[in-house]
């Protein structure tokens, strides 16, 4: 599916799948932040009241952290959001035909 760490390929390998209008957007790095925050920060906040270490110790622990969490869950969250696009045939700027408004008249 990649052809770099974050590129997408121009078609799948295995079956010819175009991923020329595949386009996942900031949506990976919104759940990112929100699920790497949610953890180190609980983590954090356990450690503190816990043990009560030095500052240093914070910055030392929680940096790696951070960063090897947001990295390592980028590609697979990428992927993730550009199978849920192809399943549900979701294309920029079209909307469903019949859909109702907020006023409930089509």
């Amino acid at each position: 599916m990649y052809k770099g760490f974050l590129t997408v390929d121009t078609a799948c390998n295995q079956c010819g799948l175009d991923y020329e209008k595949v386009d996942s957007g900031d949506g990976p790095a919104v759940f990112i932040i929100l699920i790497v925050g949610f953890i180190v920060t609980f983590a954090a906040l356990f450690v503190e009241t816990t043990f009560k270490p030095p500052y240093w110790v914070h910055v030392v622990l929680w940096g790696p952290c951070i960063l090897g969490l947001s990295i390592g869950l980028l590609r697979p969250f990428k992927a993730t959001l550009i199978a849920l696009q192809y399943r549900h045939s979701a294309v920029e700027g079209s909307v469903e035909s019949g859909a109702q408004g907020d006023d409930g008249e089509s």
